[in-house]
């Protein structure tokens, strides 16, 4: 065993890990990375398949965000936001607005104020202590703000967000330390009880037969909390893919639905795109994978073609909090952002002794060094080849996709962008799930990196987000290694 391997086994406590498991074996000890691809310490490479969990951006050592951080450093790492501006941190927050704000269509409310904090566990607690306080402050001091978020949501680890997340597996054992909140059914079109066709060999979305009963029963739950006399506060969402809770893709039209339903009752709109932001959910509008002509409309849908960072925009909705991190300095540094309304920041404005200040910070609100590499991020975002190559590696994507269609334990292809969950079941025709305790997810997976291909799932579900400077050659190479992994597993050939 690698030298670095016993180091790790002897201090390291690694997150979301039974470590009983863990020391069983030699971790995979990362050295280098160039692009898509990882080099352990044993010279072994790798392709990085979840973008090291869903944070990287353009690819390990981008030769612009590599100069952009070299270049801040020689002037300086850090200095504190508390009392102290800067000069990274100013531009970044006003690109971001420009960001969140394209120049088509609705903008309203129009975000322009920007609090910089660490990862996306503390973007979610700073929207959700804004929204608690505006609340009472707007409602009056008697208010008790309640809030509202889907099935099997997780918007991070910090106890606010805890407090927000219906996934009992990760949130059940801190119910002590918790507020209420109450959840409403997702829109899980594969699972959905009140889905009733029968499963066929495409994504549930587009065969999907319902009256919408998702989007009813958010509009019941706020009705019901209406009638209580305490209407909801805020509504907190992933837009176009519920990431932790399987990857679990939103049909088209839901988001907006919910959210009109959520603002005619006076709640607050939270999105998290901690996941989906940064041109994630894909580059052109509305569709979010599922193409052509719906079955239940039987109308061709309309293409946005304005570029999009923001999974929100895809269809138009315009959030009172947007909740960033994970690929906003390109995954190179922990950094995170949450977005807000001139009315929200108002409402935190007085006299020094009249304490309506937002008594809440980091030590490293606004880093320079973060604020610098999310510069050259979005700079390479917005460029003109970027987006090419995004499209392009999004249809090869899907298209080489289709090819797992053949494997009777593959239930539900979803993608939207360049996210994709691939969520293997027993037997395609029942839908019958495979029990956690048969690991299947990670039997699959541990397969994969044999064959060089490094990704983790989500329970059943095996993730594919490949950076944004993967190459078509390896993005084939990553979807043809589920392949194998998946015949491996489970002793099986094509349907």
């Amino acid at each position: 065993m690698h030298q670095l391997a016993i180091l790790d086994h002897s201090h390291i406590w690694h997150p979301f890990t039974q470590m009983r498991d863990w020391l069983a074996r030699e971790p995979i000890v990362i050295a280098e990375g160039h692009g898509a691809v990882l080099r352990d310490v044993h010279g072994r490479e790798y392709l990085d398949a979840n973008s090291s969990i869903w944070t990287n951006l353009h690819g390990h050592n981008h030769p612009k965000i590599n100069s952009a951080i070299q270049k801040q450093l020689k002037k300086i790492a850090h200095s504190s936001a508390l009392g102290l501006a800067n000069e990274p941190a100013s531009l970044l927050a006003k690109k971001l607005v420009e960001a969140a704000t394209p120049h088509s269509a609705f903008r309203t409310p129009q975000l322009s104020k920007v609090f910089f904090s660490d990862d996306g566990s503390t973007a979610l607690e700073v929207a959700l202590k804004l929204a608690y306080e505006f609340t009472r402050r707007t409602r009056g001091p008697k208010a008790k703000p309640r809030f509202l978020s889907l099935e099997g949501a997780y918007h991070g680890d910090t106890v606010g967000a805890v407090a927000l997340g219906h996934i009992d597996l990760f949130h059940k054992a801190y119910d002590g330390l918790l507020f209420k909140t109450d959840k409403v059914m997702s829109p899980y079109c594969y699972r959905c009880p009140f889905n009733r066709a029968k499963p066929e060999r495409a994504d549930a979305r587009e065969y999907r037969k319902c009256n919408w009963e998702c989007v009813g029963a958010v509009e019941k739950k706020f009705v019901a909390q209406k009638r209580k006399g305490n209407a909801y506060a805020g509504f907190v969402f992933e837009p176009a893919m519920q990431g932790a809770a399987g990857m679990i893709p939103q049909p088209e039209t839901w988001l907006k639905q919910v959210s009109a339903i959520a603002r005619s009752n006076g709640a607050l709109l939270i999105a998290d795109e901690v996941m989906t932001g940064f041109g994630r959910t894909g580059v052109q509008g509305s569709g979010f994978g599922v193409q052509g002509l719906h079955r239940n409309n039987s109308k061709p849908q309309t293409l946005n073609t304005e570029p999009n960072l923001f999974a929100c925009q895809r269809e138009n909705v315009q959030p009172d909090f947007l909740c960033l991190a994970k690929g906003l300095t390109g995954g190179y540094l922990p950094m995170a952002a949450t977005l807000t309304t001139q009315k929200v920041f108002d409402a935190f404005l007085g006299e020094y002794h009249e304490f309506k200040t937002f008594f809440h910070g980091h030590s490293y609100t606004g880093n320079q060094l973060g604020a610098a590499a999310s510069l050259a991020s979005l700079e390479i975002l917005q460029s003109e080849k970027s987006i090419r190559a995004r499209q392009k590696l999004e249809t090869v994507l899907r298209d080489e996709l289709k090819s797992l269609w053949q494997l009777p334990s593959v239930g539900d292809i979803r993608q939207a962008g360049l996210i994709a969950g691939i969520e293997l079941v027993k037997d395609w025709r029942t839908r019958e799930p495979f029990v956690l305790r048969e690991r299947a997810g990670i039997r699959v997976c541990e397969a994969m990196s044999r064959r060089g291909v490094l990704t983790r799932p989500v329970g059943n579900v095996v993730v594919l987000m490949p950076p944004y400077r993967t190459t078509p050659k390896q993005a084939r190479q990553m979807v043809r290694a589920l392949f194998a992994s998946i015949c491996e597993t489970f002793g099986e050939s094509k349907v």
